[in-house]
């Protein structure tokens, strides 16, 4: 196996605008970078994140702060091994969130078949929700750079409301066509 290498970006900006600061995390934590300690943060070293790094210095320099980005390795592979940790440790937290998003759509899912509530309404609804899933976890997997240990989990729980919305809408088209075929007036909508 060979060496893994990071880029080191340590900083310092003025405390005054705030804003400036926690600008700074967010699109700091948005590339994915794990934090060492207060103003020091790695990320995996390539191109794209070398290239954002740099924007990022400039715009530190331009706040009146100081930056220092430096390529890092660690000493031996047990190093290595903690530094991915970190970074796994973090990804997981996303997909934990995300798993508990999934199981809120299960319940609601479920909650609307047991009460035989199979409207349209309810089904774009829930659809909608589907396709927040569906754009958040591609979001999670490209921060996701050593594979963290819940992501296939993640992946599985995606696939579950991908089918349950399917088996649910299979069963507002058929409550709809039911109600067509013995001429109520009321429709799933």
């Amino acid at each position: 196996m060979g060496k893994r290498a990071w880029l080191l970006l340590t900083y310092k900006v003025p405390p005054e605008p705030a804003r400036h600061r926690i600008a700074l995390w967010r699109r700091l934590k948005g590339l994915g970078a794990v934090y060492l300690q207060n103003g020091a943060c790695l990320l995996p070293n390539s191109d794209e994140h070398l290239r954002r790094l740099k924007i990022l210095e400039n715009d530190i320099i331009e706040m009146r702060g100081e930056a220092v980005l430096l390529e890092a390795a660690g000493l031996d592979a047990h190093q290595e091994e903690r530094v991915v940790q970190r970074f796994n440790a973090e990804r997981d937290e996303q997909y934990q969130e995300f798993l508990g998003r999934c199981a809120d759509f299960h319940a609601e899912i479920l909650r609307e078949t047991e009460s035989n509530h199979f409207s349209y309404a309810e089904l774009e609804e829930n659809d909608e929700d589907l396709k927040k899933l569906q754009a958040w976890l591609p979001k999670i997997r490209k921060l996701d750079f050593y594979a963290a240990p819940l992501a296939t989990a993640a992946e599985q729980a995606l696939k579950d409301c991908e089918g349950e919305l399917d088996t649910f809408s299979r069963l507002v088209f058929e409550a709809y066509e039911e109600n067509r075929a013995t001429g109520e007036r009321t429709s799933p909508a």
